[in-house]
């Protein structure tokens, strides 16, 4: 469950639009400040997500897909819809995860996951890339075929589940259309964002959980 948690709550720091061209090239700090910039400006976010995990030990990719929604400050709901049901919900006070088919929910207190480093600060809205990131440009390009500007960004401090991000940033907005998690076992994570709607009235109450009737809860 930790580790569900701390590599969703990772990649919170996407807000997304469509790839466009754009512009001259920017030099690698001037990218990453307008990346920061974006950031900060962008309070609330709903899409929808296709996430894609490809597991190396086993040699499967898995596909699931479904909503997200996102608020500052540490709020935010991942609503599973194919190919299983299931819900991941964070506020400032707990951390739930609700798998329906089995009939139960997992619930820890929120603490437990914020006081991890990178993801937090992000979640939080106090995240700066430069001093959580070693950041440097993909290889020998700085953009992708489709002109998205491409990142490769290293925890400074190690994180629990995460080894790199990779991301391809938007010339023109400087938001992450893409974003891949290398983990240190060799599996890769792909977030894949559509339908995004930003900085709309998301209410506080979407952001709780109240197990179903029936529901075994189960703390961690």
């Amino acid at each position: 469950m930790r580790n569900s948690f701390s590599i969703l709550v990772f990649l919170l720091l996407l807000f997304f639009t469509v790839p466009a061209w754009g512009g001259e090239l920017l030099t690698l700090d001037e990218v990453v400040q307008k990346i920061q910039d974006t950031y900060e400006q962008t309070g609330q976010v709903k899409a929808h997500f296709t996430q894609t995990v490809t597991l190396k030990a086993m040699q499967k990719t898995q596909l699931e897909e479904g909503t997200f929604y996102f608020k500052k400050p540490k709020r935010m709901r991942w609503v599973y819809t194919r190919p299983a049901a299931k819900e991941l919900v964070i506020n400032p006070e707990k951390a739930w995860l609700y798998v329906p088919a089995d009939k139960v929910a997992y619930v820890q207190n929120a603490d437990g996951i914020f006081k991890s480093t990178v993801s937090v600060r992000f979640l939080a809205g106090i995240g700066k890339l430069k001093d959580d990131f070693r950041i440097s440009f993909t290889g020998d390009k700085k953009v992708d075929k489709a002109g998205n500007y491409l990142l490769d960004l290293v925890p400074v401090k190690p994180e629990e589940g995460v080894k790199k991000l990779q991301v391809a940033v938007n010339r023109d907005s400087f938001q992450i259309v893409k974003v891949i998690l290398f983990d240190p076992y060799g599996n890769v994570t792909t977030l894949a964002f559509s339908a995004i709607e930003i900085n709309k009235n998301l209410a506080d109450s979407l952001f709780t959980f109240k197990p179903p009737a029936g529901v075994e809860v189960m703390k961690q």
